[in-house]
């Protein structure tokens, strides 16, 4: 991907938990179209993980609705205001088509959304990372 506008979300619902043996299954591709609506999952982990990979330890942090139709890639950086939460990893398929699970994959210890302080109806948008 040369360039994609950024796709911004709110937060919908706020997640508390995490687990050391998840077992997600990062599907192989680097990008996704996401609609105008669609609610997804964002999880946490501190892991080198990219697409293609497994991941299993995860923290949970937040359901959030895409505010604008656009593209994600691996490797957009993922931001709440101005605060970066981490850099796009990969997408777990595993509750489609109820929901994408995106795998942001960052070196700051793991937290979940609540030991993070994240809120109902905070913005959050995911940017083009120039290579």
């Amino acid at each position: 991907c040369a360039a994609h506008l950024p796709v911004p979300a709110r937060l919908v619902c706020i997640l508390h938990a995490r687990t050391e043996a998840r077992g997600l299954s990062l599907a192989p591709f680097p990008s996704r179209a996401v609609l105008k609506h669609e609610v997804h999952e964002l999880i946490l982990t501190a892991e080198a993980a990219a697409p293609g990979q497994t991941v299993n330890r995860i923290a949970y942090l937040a359901f959030f609705e895409v505010l604008e139709s656009g593209i994600l890639w691996a490797g957009d950086t993922i931001r709440l205001g101005e605060q970066v939460l981490g850099q796009l990893a990969g997408y777990d398929m595993t509750h489609m088509p109820n929901h994408m699970n995106i795998i942001l994959r960052s070196s700051e210890p793991l937290q979940t959304g609540l030991e993070l302080g994240l809120e109902l109806g905070q913005l959050l948008r995911f940017e083009h990372t120039q290579a």
